[in-house]
């Protein structure tokens, strides 16, 4: 929350500009896109090799890296297949299921709301949508920072088996939040920062009553118009295709098996490290239970463009940009420099601030640093890899050495962080 050719032109979409482009594949098989000079950054000489090694033990059948640094250069590189099994290269340009940084393109929407006078996020939630529990003390606010104590839907032990016997299903937001609102509240609004889905469900839901058209088209008409987005959509509830060319997207276990943890047990991990235990395909599922929440489809370069613009200031005033990053909190007082929420955007670490996103099939992670000016995207066809992590954090992690030295906090992954009532890992896959 969380499917060719190769690149036939430039990207040029809204803030990030790349000229002269050009592909190459080098000597390991790596699809990689450079300037017109073919000379790569000095990084990518460390980082490549600990992409390539970090997929081969964690069982990632494919990656899509983009790293955007005024100061050392620009890459973008494919790693791996489109498929368990085939020879076919994942591309720069495949599509992808973003999971949970859908939440940031929700988020955006009703600041800009707020933006424009439509709502307040100090309004409790009942102004626009009753029957919310606790619905007159949670704050627009309070839903963005995932702190308004409502049950996640996606944590509900017959939704999960609904999901893996009938795979084709369509959701509506209200029987998504019928099934959150038939569990007690997990605590009061305000009291601390718990992942929910359901809040993101209620947040899409006032969108489009304040709007008075679907969320797809707000955010088609306030971000992805503006940004120049052509590769990003939020796709109808009822379409569960993935735009051409996308690789297949695998998960390990199944939804009911993933409720406490995505860790399997220690023999099937090194079965699946070896490749004697395959993942499943869940390239073609429905997803119109994540919506609002994770049902968003892009592109790692779109992405790469999008996450400057959210976190560097493009889609809100300079006055709600600031509140926007002001409110992030540490999610875990104790150790503030790990992770961090606000309203709808993540800080991983003390560096990066933007998002991830998990769903069955697929993992990716968008993140950049205001001070650096530093953009890293990672896109995988893996959810999470046999001992439990997600699949781009994992690469991320073996990325941010390279950035920010030796000791550089690799940061939470905030989408799979503190939502169950039972765990400490709160499980994205399906957007738990």
């Amino acid at each position: 929350m969380g499917h060719r050719t190769g690149i036939a032109a430039c990207i040029a979409a809204g803030l990030l500009i790349i000229t002269s482009c050009g592909t190459s594949t080098d000597t390991t098989g790596t699809s990689t896109q450079s300037t017109a000079s073919g000379a790569e950054p000095a990084y990518v000489a460390a980082i490549r090799p600990v992409i390539t090694t970090l997929m081969k033990d964690n069982a990632i059948p494919g990656a899509v890296v983009v790293v955007k640094s005024p100061k050392q250069g620009d890459w973008a590189a494919a790693f791996g297949t489109r498929a368990i099994g085939t020879s076919e290269p994942i591309e720069v340009d495949d599509y992808f299921r973003v999971g949970s940084n859908t939440k940031t393109m929700t988020s955006t929407v009703i600041l800009q709301l707020a933006q424009d006078g439509k709502l307040s996020l100090d309004d409790p939630i009942d102004k626009y949508w009753p029957g919310v529990p606790n619905g007159d003390r949670i704050t627009i606010a309070q839903l963005n920072e995932m702190r308004s104590g409502l049950y996640s839907y996606t944590f509900d032990p017959q939704f999960n088996a609904a999901l893996d016997n009938e795979p084709q299903k369509v959701y509506t937001p209200e029987e998504l939040l019928a099934i959150a609102f038939a569990h007690p509240v997990n605590f009061q609004p305000g009291e601390k920062f718990e992942y929910s889905n359901t809040n993101f469900i209620l947040l899409g839901l006032v969108i489009e009553k304040l709007t008075k058209m679907t969320a797809a088209e707000s955010f088609q008409k306030r971000i992805f118009e503006p940004l120049s987005l052509t590769h990003t959509s939020l796709p109808a509830p009822t379409d569960s295709s993935i735009p051409d060319p996308h690789p297949q997207g695998y998960a390990f276990g199944t939804n009911v098996s993933t409720i406490d943890t995505y860790a399997l047990p220690p023999a099937e991990q090194a079965e699946a490290v070896a490749g004697t235990l395959k993942p499943g395909n869940q390239t073609n599922i429905n997803v119109s239970w994540a919506w609002t929440a994770g049902g968003a489809i892009s592109t790692a370069a779109d992405m790469a463009t999008y996450v400057k613009a959210l976190v560097g200031g493009g889609l809100l005033d300079a006055k709600m940009q600031k509140t926007r990053l002001d409110s992030i909190q540490p999610i875990d007082p104790a150790d503030p420099d790990q992770a961090g929420y606000g309203l709808g955007i993540v800080r991983f670490g003390t560096h990066l601030i933007g998002h991830d996103g998990q769903l069955p099939g697929f993992m990716t992670f968008m993140g950049h640093d205001p001070a650096s000016d530093l953009t890293i995207v990672v896109a995988t066809n893996l959810a999470t890899v046999p001992s439990g992590e997600g699949s781009a954090l994992v690469l991320v992690k073996g990325m941010l050495p390279t950035f920010y030295g030796a000791d550089a906090l690799p940061g939470k992954d905030v989408a799979t962080t503190g939502a169950s009532p039972t765990s400490t890992t709160e499980a994205t896959t399906p957007g738990r």
